[in-house]
This record gives C-alpha cells, structure tokens and sequence, in this order.
C-alpha cells in the first residue's frame, strides 16, 4: 500500500483538468463536433430545453426525498444539458480497471468470510475486518452461487489529468442512481437528436435486460428458470423511483417486505391474487440491519421473518449479498489495490486516492495540522453526509470536526481536496465550467462487465466541489463514443 504522505505532494495538479478545452484554447478531440454544433446554438435555446427537461423529468416523475428535510416532499435533482463526451480510448483503461477492481472485491469478500488469506499474509489488518461494524459473522463460510457476492457494483471515479482516473469510492450494498444514467440518455435523445447524428455514442439502453440476465445467473441452483423480484423499502425511501423503474424495465415485481413470506419448506414465496409464488432471487435495496427481524434489527418493518435462514440454505438468493459492506468500507478501500495484487497477480489499473487513517499516529497528526486543506469523511458515511470540506469550511466548522475526530479516530479518514476535472455546463450565465465524477455500473454474473457510460454527477455552484444530489449537485449525460 502507498503511503499517503509519500504520495500526497505528487497527487494534486496546479489546476483542474478541462476536459473540453486544453490550455492553450484549443478544443479536445472529444468535443471537437460538439464545439462546432454549439457555435449555432443559441443561449435561449439551450436555456429552453434546460426548462423542457425539467418539465418531462417532473411529469415522469424523476424525483428523490433528502432525508432530514425539514421541508418534506420530493426533489427534481438539476438536469445539465451539455453531455459529457469520453473517448473510446479513455473508455477502454477506465472500463477495464473498475471491472479489475470488482473482480478483486468479491475476491476479499469471499477470502474474509472464509479463510482469511489476505489477513494471515499481513496484507490486511485483522483489526479493519473483525471490529469493523460491516462485518456480518453470519456470513462466515457461506457459499453464495458462483462466489458471487457483488452482482451490481458503482464504482465512484475522478478525472485529475490527461488520462488520469482515480478510484475514489466502492458502491458495493445497494448502489444507486444508474435510473439517472438511463434517463439522462432518453432525456437527450429528445432534446438533441440532431447532435446525436453528428456523434456515434455508445448505448446504455441495454442495462436492465443486462441486470437481469445478472440477477438469473445468481440464481440457486434448483430454479432453471428463475423468478425475480426487487425488494424496495417503499415509497418513502429517497429512490423508490430507481426501484420502480428497474423492476419495471426488467419486468419483474416490485415488492415490499410484507408481499414476501417464508414457507415452512424454507422458500421464500410472494404473495399474489392467484396465490403465492416461489421467488428465487431477490435484488434487495434494503440495507442488512432491516432484511429480517429475526436475524437482525427486531424492530424492522421493512423485511421479511425467516429470510436470512432461507438465504443460508441456498433457498433463494440475495444480489447482492449480505456483508458485502465489508468491502465497501472507507478505511478498507485504502487496501484495495493491494487486494487486486493479492488476489489476481496484478498491478492496479486505476490508482486510489491518498488515503489518511486517523486512527494511525502519523496520519492523525498530519491531517489535523492541514484540516483546513483536506476532506474528511465518517468511514461509514454516504450521499455527501457527515463530510469537511476543509477550504469550504469556517473555522468554527472545523473545530467542531476536529473534536468528533479526537472522540473517535476510527470512526474517519482524510483524503486531499481533489481538483475534480471539468465539464462545460450550462448555467444561467450560459456555458462554465463545472467540477464532476463518474459513476460506471459494474455487473458480475457469467463475465464482469461495464455498460459504456454511467452516471455524471456535477457541483453546479462554482467553486464547489461537492457534486452529490443531496448536497446541491445535478446530473449528465455520459457519452462514451465507438470511435
């Protein structure tokens, strides 16, 4: 592992890297045909069309709650109209090392719940797996179909130079957002069909058929031809549309824990008006803590008694499995490149981000002498919650942080202010550039495979560097072209 000290001087660019204009003015091939279409396109339109979109997103209903909104209801996140453009040549080193990365992560997950190689070779401490609260001790010498354990993985990447990808989170529970991928696309291709003749765009269209094969593969052996449901938490949840519109694109049932049950002959069985029916596999987008009372959270209303133990007896499968938190864990992601050595013989593809453990002396006293330089983040964490954003942060802020870290040292990690590359943007002041990240979608079943694209996440405030929908941020299309 890289220590982050060592790497943390080399790691940041004197500025961010523009994706469409290099620094002499000129235009990157990439955006070559796009820069020559905009020059005709006139502000109000594009302003008009920002307006029709989200006109159609509400009409569809593309919204998400922000839990702890005092101010309740649902929210349009920010739809930006200005594709952002890869080339297939970016692409192909981008897609082959998030499917590298995930090949080695249900390689750890499978290795941690069984003979824990990677911990007896020192390449892992014990400590990290075993008082880690994402490690389910349930799990320990379970076999889920094919040792698959992440069917659907969101591997969260930034963009600092040329072709500089780095890996800054695993999604490996219940990732979210690809119905935003799909839709930004559609949303596109009725705005601008005129410039998508001009370009050859690689499709996403096929991700849910795609899901689903993955989803009938992981299968239990006896079921031939599998029943497939997704399990949804309800309509409060802040991504019921996503799981409304996946179930609904595959084709499959929506449910919720009380249209499930689990039989005296251990299948689970869905309750329908011709009578239950034997589902095989469940995609789940309810954390562990809730799937069932009697294993785990008593006071869940959201799961299904008895579904654990069917799961442990092969009766049905869960995509993706429980405990896959483990593998997802913030301070374990600094030992992911060392996995991908361990396990697969090889160097990694795309590199982390210098990572600081505040529970390690060194690191601890580096990062609180620089907290107005750094991020930090609960180890926990998600969706932008929990964060310091040091240079954005007032000293009061950072004061108050400092004391939650020296409450609990374990609980964080520090890793520099990254200068997210940029994307041309349009903004009430017409095109600007905007920090963004990429989401690509990883799906295991027969291959591990990446569907060309993902989803754009984008800080529409200038200067911010926080592009989550819950904290502000919007959305893009994501192309990735054929040639």
């Amino acid at each position: 592992m890289e220590s982050a000290l060592a790497l943390a001087e080399t790691f940041m660019p004197s500025k961010p890297f523009d994706e469409m204009t290099r620094p002499d003015g000129t235009i990157r091939a990439p955006y070559e045909v796009y820069d020559r279409w905009s020059e005709h396109i006139p502000a109000e339109l594009l302003r008009q069309k920002h307006t029709q979109a989200d006109l159609l997103f509400k009409r569809i209903g593309i919204t998400f709650a922000v839990y702890g909104d005092t101010q309740g209801g649902e929210r349009l996140i920010p739809f930006d109209v200005v594709p952002r453009i890869i080339s297939a040549r970016e692409w192909d080193n981008l897609s082959r090392g998030v499917c590298q990365r995930v090949v080695a992560l249900n390689k750890f997950i499978h290795d941690i719940y069984h003979d824990q190689e990677i911990v007896r070779a020192g390449k892992v401490p014990r400590a990290l797996v075993e008082h880690n609260d994402q490690f389910r001790a349930e799990m320990i010498g379970f076999d889920p179909p094919h040792d698959v354990y992440v069917q659907i993985a969101g591997i969260d990447v930034v963009r600092t130079a040329e072709d500089e990808f780095h890996v800054l989170e695993d999604n490996l529970r219940t990732p979210s957002g690809v119905s935003y991928m799909l839709e930004n696309r559609d949303m596109m291709m009725r705005l601008f069909p005129d410039l998508f003749d001009k370009y050859r765009v690689a499709p996403v269209n096929h991700y849910p058929q795609e899901l689903l094969k993955t989803l009938k593969h992981a299968a239990p052996a006896h079921a031939p031809n599998p029943t497939v449901v997704l399990l949804t938490p309800g309509q409060f949840n802040s991504a019921y549309f996503e799981h409304a519109f996946l179930a609904d694109e595959m084709g499959v049932e929506l449910v919720q824990g009380q249209d499930l049950f689990v039989e005296d002959d251990g299948f689970v069985y869905m309750r329908t008006v011709d009578g239950p029916q034997r589902v095989d596999v469940i995609y789940r987008r309810i954390d562990d803590d809730f799937l069932d009372p009697r294993a785990f959270r008593k006071d869940s209303m959201l799961g299904v008694p008895g579904l654990f133990e069917a799961y442990k007896r092969g009766r049905v499968t869960l995509a993706n499995a429980i405990g896959t938190g483990i593998a997802d864990d913030k301070a374990v992601y600094d030992y992911v490149p060392a996995m991908i050595e361990f396990y697969l013989g090889e160097k990694p593809i795309l590199r982390n981000v210098p990572t600081y453990h505040l529970d390690d002396a060194e690191d601890q006293k580096y990062v609180l002498d620089r907290l107005s330089e750094l991020v930090v983040k609960e180890v926990h964490g998600s969706g932008g919650y929990g964060m310091l954003v040091g240079p954005k942060a007032s000293k009061a802020e950072i004061l108050a942080y400092k004391d939650r870290i020296l409450a609990n040292p374990g609980n964080f990690i520090a890793q520099p202010t990254l200068a997210l590359s940029t994307c041309p943007t349009f903004v009430s002041d017409g095109l600007v550039p905007r920090h963004v990240d990429l989401r690509p979608y990883v799906l295991t079943g027969e291959t591990t495979q990446v569907v060309p694209g993902g989803l754009t996440r984008v800080a529409l405030k200038e200067g911010s560097l926080v592009v989550n929908s819950s904290q502000g941020g919007g959305t893009k299309d994501t192309w990735v072209l054929e040639d």
